[in-house]
C-alpha cells in the first residue's frame, strides 16, 4: 500500500490516541476545553484535540471514514497543484478544518467549565463533504448496508448536525461536524468554481427512478 499523507495522518492519530489512553493526564492537556483556552491562552488545544479520541470505537469510526474520503481529496489536490504543493495544500486543508470547525463551539462554550470535546470530526467531515462536491452521485454506505448518493446523505447529515448542534445535551460536538462539512464544501468551490457548477448539473439530472 502506498504511504499516502492520508495514511500517515491516520497512523499519527492512532499512535497519539493510544498514548493518550495510557496517559490520561496527556488527554486532559489536549482536550478541546473552551473555558481553559480563553483563560489560559492554550490555543494549541484547537489543533491537538483533533489527534486524540475517547476510545477505540471513536477512533475507528473517524479514521475509517477519513481513510476513504481523505484519499479522494488528497488525489484531487495533488492533481490540481502538483504533488509537492498538493500535499502541502491537503495537510493545510485537514489541519485548518479541525481548527475552524471548533471555532463556533469555542464561542458558544467559552464560559462553560464543564464542556470538553476531542476527536478529528471537523477534519473528517471536511474531507467527506469535499468528496461529495467532487462526486455527488457516488453512493455512500452506512455500515455497508444502507446506501444513498453522497449529496442526499450529505443534506440529511447537515440537517441532523445543525439540529442536534442547536439542541445539545448528548456530549457530541455536532457543530464541529456541521462547520467542518461547510469548510470542506467552501474550500473545494473556491479552488475551482467549476466543481460547484458540475455538482449542480449532476444533482439536477439525478433521478431515484
Amino acid at each position: 500500500m502506498e504511504l499516502s499523507l492520508t495514511l500517515i495522518i491516520i497512523i499519527i492519530t492512532c499512535l497519539i490516541s493510544y498514548y493518550g489512553w495510557k496517559n490520561p493526564e496527556f488527554i486532559n492537556k489536549q482536550l478541546f476545553t473552551p473555558y481553559l483556552i480563553k483563560r489560559e491562552g492554550s490555543y494549541g488545544r484547537f489543533l491537538f484535540s483533533g489527534f486524540i479520541h475517547k476510545d477505540g470505537t471513536h477512533l475507528l469510526f473517524n479514521m475509517f471514514t477519513f481513510f476513504f474520503f481523505g484519499n479522494v481529496v488528497e488525489s484531487y489536490l495533488t492533481y490540481m497543484f502538483g504533488f509537492e504543493m498538493g500535499v502541502v495544500a491537503y495537510l493545510a486543508f485537514y489541519l485548518l478544518a479541525i481548527v475552524i470547525a471548533d471555532i463556533p463551539t469555542y464561542l458558544k462554550e467559552q464560559d462553560n467549565p464543564a464542556y470538553h470535546a476531542l476527536g478529528a470530526s471537523g477534519g473528517t467531515s471536511a474531507t467527506v463533504f469535499a468528496s461529495i462536491i467532487l462526486m455527488p452521485l457516488s453512493d455512500i454506505c452506512i455500515f455497508g448496508i444502507f446506501c444513498l448518493p453522497g449529496f442526499i446523505l450529505g443534506i440529511l447529515f447537515l440537517g441532523y448536525a445543525f439540529y442536534k448542534g442547536r439542541a445539545g445535551g448528548d456530549n457530541i460536538n455536532h457543530d464541529a461536524h456541521f462547520y467542518g462539512a461547510v469548510f470542506g464544501i467552501v474550500v473545494i468551490v473556491l479552488i475551482s468554481p467549476e466543481n460547484g457548477l458540475q455538482f449542480w448539473e449532476q444533482i439536477k439530472s439525478f433521478s431515484l427512478f
